[in-house]
C-alpha cells in the first residue's frame, strides 16, 4: 500500500466530482511536519480553471472527501493548500501489516514490462576505470529497484569490441605480445602492446598500413585473426568480471558490438531503400525535420562514413532492433554519461523513424570529481583503476574498523571492511543526484556519521545488536497484538517506514536512486531519535513488543534498502 495513493484516490474523486471533469488532487508528503503528514496541492490549479476561490473550493473538498478512515485532522492552510495529519490508529494498523510483511508493503507493479537496461560497457582490451563507476553502479541499482517491482528486466553489457584499436592490437601483439602476461594481466599487456604499436606507427607509416591490412582481415572473418581478437575478449572479461564479482554485479545479457557488426550494411541499406536516410557527398545520414525533434533540425545522424566505416550511431541502432525482436522490451535505458546526451536524443529519434514506439531513456550522470574540483585522476594524470580504488576503500574502511571495534574477529574484520568499503564507494555515488557532478571524499564517505553507508550500515548493527542483547534475533511480531503508539518518536518512526512503497514507487519514474538514499538517511535519524527517547528492552508489554516491532522493520527496511543498491549490510561492526 502507497499512504499517497490511499489518500489521493478519495481526494481525486471529491475534486473532480465537484468541478465536474477529471481533477487531479496532487497528494504528496510535507517537507514540514507543522503542515501535517501530506498535502494536496491540486485545488488552486483546478479553482482557476473553473473561476472559483480556491480557499473556498478547498474547504467543499475538505467536507466531501472520505478521509475519516486515515485521517484524524484535514484542514485548509494559505490559499487553498489541503493538509492532512493521518491518525494514529491507521499508523498502528499499517505497523502490523508492515511488521512481518516479506515485501515491506511494496506490491507489485500491476503494469509489468520488459525493460532492458544497458550500462557499464567496458572496452575490450582496456581496464575498468573510474569513469565506468557510475554507469555500473546506477545501472545496477535501477535494475534491481525495477526487478523488485516486477518488471522482466534485462541487465545487458554492452561492450566496446571491435573497431579500428584491434587492427593496431593484433598488429602489436604479432611483434611484441607476451602471452603468458595476457593470461596473468590482460588489460597491462594490451594496453602495452598497443601503446608501444601507436608508438611504432608516428615512426614508421608501415606499421599504420599494416594495422589497416589487419584489421580488415579481422572484419572478413580471417580465421587467424579471428582467434587472436577471441583471446583478447576473453582474456579482458575475465579481469573485468573479477571487479564486478567486487561489486556484486551481474549481468543477463554481455553482447558487445561485435555482435551487431554483420547486421550494419544490410541495416544501413534498407535504411536508404526506404529513404529514411539518404547519401550526402558519399556518407549516408539521417536528416531530423522539426516533427521528430526541432533541435536536431541542424544536427544530422550519420549512419556510414563517405569512406564506408560504420559508426556507433549505426551499431546503436541495430542493437535498439534486436532488444525489440529478441527480448520484446517495452522500454531500453541507457545508462551512458550526459555528455552523450545528443548521440542519445538523436539515436531516439532515428528509432522513431522507423516505427519504434518503445520507451527510450538516456539515465545521464555527471563526473566524479577530485578534491580540486577537477575530473578525479591519479599524481600521474591517469584514470584511476577501478580496482585500485576499491582495494583502497577496502583498505581505509580495515584501519577504521579496527580502531573501533578492536575486538572483532580479524576474519569478520575482513569481511565487515569490504562490505563497507565497497558500499562507502558505491553509497557516494547512488545519494548523489546523478546529474550532478560530485566530490570523491575518502574523509567524507567513509565518515560513520552524516549521509554514508558506513553510518547506515552502524544503525542497521546497531539495531541488530538490540536482538542479540535479548537472545532472540529472529524476534517477529505477536500477530495477535495490535500495536500501541505512545509517543511521538514512535508515530514519526511509523510514518517514515510507512512511506518506503512510495519511494521504491518515485525512483524509476526518472531513474532517480537518491530518492532511496534519501529515504534511509531519514530513516536512520528517525530511528535514533526515537531510541534516544523510547526505551525498548527496559519497557513490557504491547509497548515493549511495538517497540521492537519498530526496530525489526528498520532493520529490515534498512537492509533491504542497501540490497536495492547492491550494499550489504553487516549484522555487527
Amino acid at each position: 500500500m502507497r499512504i499517497r495513493q490511499v489518500l489521493d484516490q478519495p481526494l481525486t474523486a471529491a475534486l473532480s466530482e465537484l468541478i465536474g471533469q477529471p481533477a487531479p488532487a496532487m497528494v504528496r508528503a510535507t517537507t514540514d511536519p507543522q503542515f501535517g503528514d501530506y498535502q494536496a496541492d491540486g485545488v488552486m490549479a483546478q479553482a482557476k480553471k473553473i473561476g472559483r476561490k480556491p480557499r473556498e473550493l478547498a474547504l467543499e473538498l475538505t467536507r466531501t472527501a472520505a478521509l475519516g478512515e486515515y485521517c484524524e485532522k484535514v484542514e485548509v492552510a494559505g490559499p487553498g493548500f489541503v493538509n492532512l495529519r493521518l491518525s494514529n490508529d491507521f499508523l498502528a494498523s499499517r505497523l502490523a501489516d508492515l511488521a512481518n510483511d516479506p515485501r515491506l508493503g511494496v506490491e507489485e507493479t500491476a503494469e509489468k514490462r520488459s525493460i532492458v537496461v544497458d550500462f557499464s560497457s567496458p572496452n575490450v582490451a582496456k581496464p575498468l576505470h573510474v569513469g565506468h563507476l557510475r554507469s555500473t553502479i546506477l545501472g545496477d541499482a535501477i535494475v534491481r529497484v525495477l526487478r523488485f517491482l516486477g518488471h522482466r528486466v534485462i541487465g545487458d553489457n554492452h561492450a566496446g569490441d571491435w573497431g579500428t584499436q584491434f587492427g593496431m592490437l593484433i598488429t602489436g601483439f604479432r611483434r611484441w605480445g607476451d602471452s603468458p602476461a595476457l593470461t596473468a594481466h590482460p588489460t597491462d599487456e594490451l594496453e602495452r602492446v598497443y601503446r608501444l604499436a601507436n608508438d611504432a606507427a608516428k615512426e614508421d607509416p608501415r606499421v599504420t598500413e599494416a594495422a589497416r591490412a589487419e584489421l580488415a582481415k579481422l572484419q572478413t572473418g580471417d580465421p587467424e585473426n579471428l582467434a587472436l581478437w577471441k583471446q583478447f575478449v576473453t582474456a579482458t572479461r575475465a579481469e573485468v568480471e573479477q571487479i564486478y564479482q567486487r561489486l556484486g554485479v551481474s549481468f543477463d545479457e554481455w553482447r558487445g558490438e561485435s555482435a551487431y557488426h554483420d547486421e550494419l550494411a544490410p541495416l544501413v541499406e534498407d535504411l536508404l531503400r526506404r529513404g529514411v536516410a539518404r547519401v550526402d557527398e558519399g556518407a549516408v545520414l539521417i536528416y531530423f525535420e522539426a516533427g521528430d525533434d526541432a533541435e536536431l533540425a541542424d544536427k544530422p545522424f550519420m549512419l556510414r562514413k563517405s569512406d564506408g566505416a560504420f559508426l556507433y550511431a549505426t551499431t546503436d541502432l541495430a542493437t535498439v532492433a534486436y532488444r525489440v525482436r529478441q527480448h520484446q522490451a517495452d522500454e531500453i535505458v541507457y545508462v551512458v554519461d550526459k555528455r552523450q546526451s545528443l548521440h542519445f536524443r538523436q539515436l531516439f529519434a532515428a528509432a522513431r523513424k522507423l516505427g519504434y514506439g518503445q520507451r527510450l531513456v538516456h539515465v545521464g550522470f555527471g563526473t566524479i570529481l577530485g578534491a580540486d574540483g577537477r575530473p578525479i585522476k591519479t599524481r600521474e594524470g591517469t584514470a584511476i583503476r577501478l580496482a585500485d580504488l576499491l582495494s583502497e576503500a577496502v583498505e581505509r574502511a580495515r584501519v577504521i574498523i579496527e580502531e573501533k571495534n578492536p575486538s572483532l574477529d580479524p576474519e569478520e574484520r575482513d569481511r565487515v571492511a569490504e562490505m563497507v568499503g565497497i558500499g562507502a564507494v558505491k553509497y557516494a555515488d547512488l545519494s548523489q543526484n546523478r546529474t550532478s557532478d560530485y566530490r570523491f571524499d575518502w574523509s567524507k564517505l567513509l565518515a560513520f556519521d552524516g549521509n554514508t553507508a558506513p553510518y547506515l550500515q552502524y544503525v542497521h548493527a546497531r539495531i541488530r545488536s538490540i536482538f542479540r542483547k535479548m537472545g532472540d534475533v529472529d524476534w517477529r511480531w505477536p500477530n495477535q497484538e495490535r500495536p500501541v503508539l505512545e509517543h511521538p518518536a514512535e508515530r514519526n518512526l511509523t510514518l517514515t517506514l510507512a512511506r518506503y512503497a512510495e519511494v521504491i514507487y518515485d525512483v524509476p519514474v526518472d531513474y532517480l536512486p537518491h530518492l532511496l538514499t534519501d529515504h534511509l538517511f531519514n530513516l536512520s535519524q528517525t530511528f535514533n531519535v526515537f531510541y534516544r527517547d523510547c526505551p525498548v528492552l527496559n519497557s513490557s508489554g504491547v509497548t515493549r513488543d511495538t517497540r521492537l516491532a519498530l526496530c525489526r522493520l528498520t532493520a529490515r527496511q534498512m537492509r533491504h534498502g542497501l540490497d536495492l543498491m547492491g550494499i550489504q549490510a553487516p549484522e555487527q561492526m
